[in-house]
């Protein structure tokens, strides 16, 4: 080959050699393409509406970048997401919105620009939303969270008197707890009639003078139906969810609990929604509640376990690896229930841990145990005693708390009862006979109170 054509054959197959490339990176980027628009994908979408707030949540197998801005005449809230096409799953959304939602009239979706879309909700009034993303956990995959809350929330007990669900023993509607006196003549009389609900009541206003006839003080008591909303708590082989469970045993309990004549009941959730741990103490410390009692149905990972429990609080670890194990159980609820990391206060736990005192845990004890024995009553018991672990929504410095597990729901057996009627009114007879044993054995006394 002579050495013209030699330096002629470089350049051409250099020429080619990049036509090559060129062409294989085109290739490459035509098959990566597809790839990255299939990378965010909407896998399920939820809405959660309640009075306390409106939670909407996006699924999706990644996560997303979103900008959101409220707009005012009429209120209106703005989110647009990136890296994601208009699907029949986000379509749905529309729909999930349902006529009594108290903040969000309807939603609006649509494809925005090339992946942008754009929701834009319709609100009953306006609100003060906080927009997230939560980390895959449990059975969930990435999160995008919006919260939707009232900017002025209404107080708890002005909105339980409005709805006539507050009874005053005086003119004031959320009446403090007074010193309660030596027994009179008279209601030593009555207490041969009563004996249950003698020791409960009667008190005298003020230092020196009888008491007004008929004044009886209130006994308020908050019901913590566990889980809700985007935390389901465990699941029976049948498909029952602890969270419908509990609420329906709690709204049953409410409503024996306000038969009373000198009690009342406040829930920490009424409906299908999820409360943060904290804030579960929270609401029962704003009405100045004289129990807490947290009404859950346990689970393991064998169906043969069963029977009732009932815990309090522990300030030097759990009673038993059992007891320990569900702790970390029930206060991964958070986790699973997602909270806005950002605008939680830090603080919080800590400070109740620091406050809870001995005397709280022994009146703890004491409820729990008047409780169990009533439980033993209708069903087995897993454990004989009250056990103590480190429970997060136990946690109140100044309310006497416990946390029942009603039954196993992972117990094929228990499952069935759990879900039957029978049987969910006769563990609410059952907490309420041990409420009120408890308080005749120990009549509530002023208590120093942190607000």
């Amino acid at each position: 080959m002579s050495r013209s054509t030699e330096i002629c054959t470089k350049p051409l197959k250099s020429k080619i050699r990049r036509t090559v490339l060129k062409a294989g990176g085109t290739l490459l980027i035509s098959v990566l393409a597809p790839l990255s628009a299939r990378a965010a994908q909407i896998v399920a979408v939820r809405v959660w509406p309640a009075e306390d707030y409106t939670r909407v949540t996006l699924e999706n197998d990644s996560e997303l970048k979103t900008t959101h801005f409220l707009v005012q005449n009429p209120d209106r809230m703005v989110v647009d997401i990136e890296g994601i096409e208009l699907s029949p799953t986000l379509k749905e959304l529309v729909a999930k919105i349902q006529s009594n939602d108290p903040y969000i009239k309807q939603v609006r979706v649509g494809q925005n620009r090339p992946n942008v879309v754009r929701l834009v909700f319709d609100l009953k009034e306006e609100v003060k939303p906080q927009v997230f993303t939560l980390q895959p956990v449990g059975n969930y995959q990435h999160r995008l969270v919006f919260d939707l809350y009232p900017v002025n929330p209404s107080d708890p007990i002005a909105a339980m008197i409005e709805k006539g669900e507050w009874p005053s023993g005086s003119a004031d509607p959320a009446p403090q707890i007074a010193q309660a006196q030596p027994p009179q003549p008279k209601p030593q009389a009555q207490a041969q009639q009563q004996p249950e609900q003698s020791q409960i009541a009667r008190i005298d206003p003020k230092p020196d003078q009888t008491p007004t006839p008929g004044l009886t003080r209130m006994i308020t008591i908050a019901l913590d139906p566990g889980h809700g909303g985007e935390d389901p708590g465990a699941t029976g082989r049948g498909g029952n969810r602890e969270k419908d469970v509990v609420l329906s045993i709690a709204k049953r309990l409410k409503a024996k609990i306000e038969q009373q004549p000198n009690m009342r009941v406040m829930l920490t959730r009424d409906a299908d929604f999820f409360v943060p741990l904290g804030v579960r103490v929270q609401k029962a410390r704003k009405v100045q509640a004289d129990l807490f009692v947290s009404i859950h149905a346990d689970a393991f990972v064998t169906p043969t376990a069963r029977g009732s429990s009932v815990f309090a609080l522990s300030e030097k670890g759990a009673s038993s690896t059992a007891a320990r194990w569900l702790a970390n159980k029930e206060n991964s609820a958070d986790l699973i229930g997602g909270i806005n990391i950002k605008s939680h206060d830090k603080q919080l736990a800590s400070v109740l841990l620091d406050l809870s005192t001995t005397a709280q845990i022994n009146d703890s004890m004491k409820l729990g145990s008047a409780v169990l024995n009533e439980i033993g009553g209708i069903n087995k018991l897993h454990k004989g005693a009250v056990e103590q672990a480190g429970f997060a929504v136990l946690k109140a410095p100044d309310i006497p708390s416990i946390l029942i597990e009603t039954a196993f729901i992972s117990n094929p057996e228990e499952e069935a009862k759990l879900t039957d009627n029978a049987y969910q009114d006769q563990m609410a007879d059952a907490v309420l006979k041990g409420i009120k044993k408890y308080f005749a054995r120990n009549p509530s006394l002023a208590r120093n109170r942190l607000t």
